[in-house]
């Protein structure tokens, strides 16, 4: 099965949260409503600073995925 780069997570006990999963290395959630991240891959140390940049760089590409994604649901 081929994953989408990002997933729109809900859950209904937490109403308020937007999550959204990167599916790709390295794994993680993120919740937009105040940008708390988990990583589900364990990260070694020497891949901490050279990950650090790019988990920047997904982190905007999550909210710009997010806002797409609403964006997409009011055209309907």
């Amino acid at each position: 099965m081929q994953l989408p780069r990002f997933l729109l997570g809900d859950n209904a006990h937490h109403p308020d949260d937007i999550f959204i999963i990167h599916t790709e290395y390295p794994r993680f959630f993120i919740n937009l409503k105040d940008d708390e991240l988990e990583f589900i891959d364990e990260i070694e140390k020497e891949d901490r600073e050279e990950l650090e940049q790019e988990t920047k760089n997904l982190i905007e590409e999550a909210s710009r995925f997010y806002d797409e994604q609403m964006q997409m649901y009011e055209n309907e």
